[in-house]
Formats: structure tokens, sequence, C-alpha cells
């Protein structure tokens, strides 16, 4: 390498951008601009090469926020950074899956990881995540059910005028921008990197969260509850099986909120107790379509409150078939 260009070792030059279809819009006679090292990652703060274009008529200007080493090791698009394949947000795609985020989001070490990345790629691997591997069925159901099949062509308008907003704008129908009052919610205030990674990502925290109510799982209103009442357990399963398989389905719930595992080894079920509401929230989410032990699928529901010195499982629950009879453990 020249020593002029010394300095631009680990920069990336690309011809095409890695977008979805919502994204690259309706127009089949797209017009690109490319700019090499036009702006740095939004993750990793390295250039790269940068495009813009006008997905389709009433539409606003696009362009790529990461860089393609960043959107292989995700697969996700380099605009919006949803998935390639379902379209959905990484923590919703993470959490079906089981999947730890390995990339860090210290300055320090953001760099270093993403070329080493970069040169594990670069023998023609796609992505690093392999989607489905070792997904269990449970996981995969609930991606198929949440999975958006066609574009959304909607999340490319134009964004809210400002002036409007503030009752200045004098433009009328010519006005490029939405003249609308913005809704102010968690929706409003989204992180490039907290999307990437994965993390208090507000749009994925609706989608699950919407999703293991249509299945049953509506977290109680009795905010003491905490635990979470597994049945249908393989007859083979011990109380170390059930923590292990636990801790692997939630890489994004720490092992130290799992408070305790009461085995019921008679009746084949399990309580799993929390040691705060959010946790259990969290794995509740995870579990929408059942939790994997052994090939099998396990049934989740929330639990009930101490009653008279015993918890009882909540009967306001998901069930294919007949409801299960009340299990009764010591408190």
């Amino acid at each position: 390498m020249p020593k002029a260009d010394i300095n631009k070792a680990g920069w990336e030059q690309s011809e095409f951008p890695i977008l979805c279809e919502t994204c690259l819009g309706d127009n089949p006679f797209i017009r690109m601009s490319k700019q090499e090292f036009g702006r740095s990652c939004g993750t990793c703060a390295r250039p790269f090469t940068i495009f813009r274009w006008n997905p389709g008529s009433g539409a606003r200007y696009k362009a790529t926020v990461i860089c393609q080493t960043c959107a292989k090791v995700k697969n996700v698009c380099q605009t919006c950074l949803l998935d390639l394949e379902y379209g959905l947000p990484t923590q919703v795609r993470d959490t079906a899956l089981a999947i730890q985020s390995e990339a860090p989001t210290s300055d320090i070490n953001r760099e270093y990881y993403a070329q080493n990345m970069e040169s594990k790629m670069e023998d023609g691997t796609k992505s690093m995540v392999q989607v489905g591997g070792r997904a269990g069925s449970a996981g995969k159901e609930m991606l198929k059910e949440l999975a958006r099949t066609n574009p959304y062509y909607k999340r490319n308008r134009p964004h809210v005028c400002s002036f409007f907003v503030k009752g200045e704008c004098k433009r009328g129908v010519e006005c490029p921008y939405r003249h609308e009052r913005p809704v102010d919610n968690e929706l409003a205030h989204q992180s490039i990197k907290d999307r990437y990674h994965g993390h208090n990502d507000p749009v994925a925290r609706k989608i699950l969260a919407t999703h293991a109510v249509a299945q049953g799982l509506k977290p109680p209103e009795d905010q003491t509850i905490m635990s979470l009442f597994l049945s249908s357990l393989p007859a083979s399963a011990t109380e170390v099986d059930i923590r292990t398989d636990v801790v692997k389905s939630l890489p994004h719930v720490p092992s130290s909120q799992l408070k305790s595992v009461v085995h019921v080894a008679k009746s084949r079920c399990a309580f799993v107790n929390f040691k705060d509401r959010t946790s259990a929230e969290r794995a509740a989410e995870a579990w929408a379509n059942g939790l994997d032990m052994d090939g099998e699928k396990v049934s989740v529901r929330w639990g009930r409150g101490k009653t008279g010195g015993s918890a009882k499982v909540a009967v306001s629950s998901r069930s294919s078939s007949s409801t299960p009879p009340t299990v009764t453990t010591a408190a």
C-alpha cells in the first residue's frame, strides 16, 4: 500500500449498497449518487462509501448510514437497519433465535472488531448471522408469524416539516415535507446504535409485547408477579437442565436476574422466578411461542400471585388443547 494511502487502511469502498426492498423503493429506474468515504459508519465509525437516492414519487431522499461490513455482520439493510430476510428489528430476530450480540459498543474496540469481521468475510461469506441454523422450532415459528413479507413504502415518506410545527411554513402545497403534527412517544426517539445492537429498541419492544399479548401472555396487572410457569416438560428434564435452557434462551436477560427454578418432576412442570418484573416480561416475550427443550416445545404461562401461602398458575393462558389442571406448590 502506498504511503499516501496508509491512513486509509480499513476504509471501505463499494460499488452498490446492501438494501432491503422497502428502502430501494418501487421505482425501476432509480438513480443513485455515490461518494467514496463520504461519512463515517454509524456503528464502527470507519469511513465508507455512501449512496444517496430517491426511492420513488413522494418519497424523501435516503442514504446509507452504516458500512457494508457492519451490515453483513448483522445481516441488515444499510439504511433502515432491519433484518434482510424477515424485515424485523435485530432485537426481535435475536430474541427469537436466542442470539447473543458480540459486537462491542465501546469506541475502543468497535473498529478493531469491524476489521476482524471484514477479514473473516473475505472468503465470500454473505453474513455472520446464520439465521435458522441452531434456532428451535418455537423461534422459527415466531419469526414466520412476525415477518414482513411485503415492502412497506410508507416508511419512505418525507419527514415532518419543522416550520409547519412552529406555524411558520409559507410553502403550502409546494413544501416537500409533511404538514402534520408529530406524535411524541417512545417510537419518536430511536437510535442507530440501539437498533443495530438490539438493545432498548422501542420498535422491537412494541412488536414483542404485542406478539406476546396475542399469544395469551399478557402481563398481569399485579406487579409483584415475577414468575413464569412451564408445563409439558420432557420426562428426563432436571432442575439443572431447565436452568441451563432458560439462561441460553434469554441472552438479553442477565443470568443474575434469575432468582430460582422450582421443578415439580411428578407433574412435569416448573416455576421460573425472576428478581424483577422487567426480566420476567422479557422472558415472556421471548417464549411467546413456547420454549424448546430437548426437541420438545414447552408451554409457558404467567404465574399467579401468592394467595394463602401458595402460588397458583394463571388460568388466562394460551392453550391449544384442553385447559391443564391447576398446579399448586408450597411457597
